[in-house]
């Protein structure tokens, strides 16, 4: 009875420790099945994106979060079944379309790319520039002189002042207006002699101020000539055309006396009878036309 009894005590004895072996072999740790879990959802390719919480009782894990996918859904469920202590799994993720992905840890998140800035408008077109004012050689420049001119009292070299008696225009824009200030030159002055010997008085237009702008001219010159016994004639130089009307007065004779040319007249140089030891004279204020004999280049005038 005794031993009996020893037999009875030693296997109970042994079914309490196997039964507390078995016990302790069952209990799992929940913390560390989390995490594990945890982890390898983040460093498998497939669901490593995933912004998804896992938690663990007694062996269950549980799986909270929003995924992009069922495929990653699915593949969440596949990890935590395969862990060793996993007991179930209960997944209580969403499906979302473009769902946020997991952020690391103290890792901001991206910021959302910048507004673009509205495109800047197109520069406006640039306005074509003013195109020069050209006045054509052979145009025709009526001017009154300033002070009276004389092949006794005038010097070859010697400037003398105009002023624009007509405008002048160029494609209907006025190029050279009324009253604009000439400048001449005396090319020859030669006084007449009392029995023989020219008289000659040949000018010249040199530069024309037009809106406070000085610019050089070039025109054909006027000549006149008187012969012995007062003959006289008048050419123009450059040939052709004549390039305006050198008036001729007599000496001593009113303002004006002796005219015979208008303003613009053409025909050559108007000569009249003279006797005695009478000399060219151009009065203050005669008309006289000289011709462009090149181009006269103006900048485009400002509006």
């Amino acid at each position: 009875m005794g031993a009996l009894s020893r037999e009875v005590r030693t296997t109970l004895l042994i079914s309490v420790l196997v039964g507390c072996a078995a016990g302790c072999s069952k209990h799992v740790n929940d913390d560390k099945l989390a995490q594990d879990v945890q982890s390898k959802i983040a460093a498998d390719p497939e669901t490593k994106d995933a912004a998804v919480s896992v938690t663990a009782k007694d062996g269950k894990v549980t799986l909270r979060g929003t995924v992009k996918d069922t495929a990653t859904q699915q593949r969440m469920e596949q990890i935590a079944r395969q862990e060793p202590d996993s007991a179930g799994v209960e997944d209580q993720t969403a499906v979302v379309s473009g769902a946020p992905v997991a952020q690391a840890d103290n890792v901001p998140a991206a910021a959302p790319p910048p507004a673009s800035a509205p495109a800047a408008a197109p520069p406006p077109a640039e306005a074509p520039k003013p195109e020069p004012i050209v006045v054509p050689a052979g145009t025709e420049l009526t001017v009154t002189i300033d002070t009276a001119l004389s092949s006794k009292s005038s010097q070859a070299g010697q400037t003398f002042l105009a002023t624009v008696a007509q405008p002048v225009t160029v494609n209907g824009t006025t190029a050279i207006p009324k009253g604009s200030s000439v400048t001449g030159t005396v090319l020859t002055a030669k006084k007449k002699g009392k029995i023989k010997g020219e008289g000659e008085l040949s000018i010249t237009l040199k530069s024309i101020t037009i809106r406070g702008h000085n610019h050089p001219l070039q025109t054909a010159s006027l000549d006149s000539t008187v012969k012995g016994k007062g003959k006289r004639t008048a050419v123009t130089t450059g040939g052709g055309a004549a390039a305006g009307a050198l008036i001729g007065g007599i000496a001593g004779g009113g303002k004006g006396a002796g005219i015979g040319a208008a303003v613009g007249a053409v025909g050559g140089l108007i000569g009249g009878a003279a006797t005695g030891n009478k000399q060219i004279e151009i009065p203050a204020e005669t008309p006289l036309t000289f011709t462009l004999s090149h181009p006269l280049t103006l900048p485009p005038r400002a509006e």
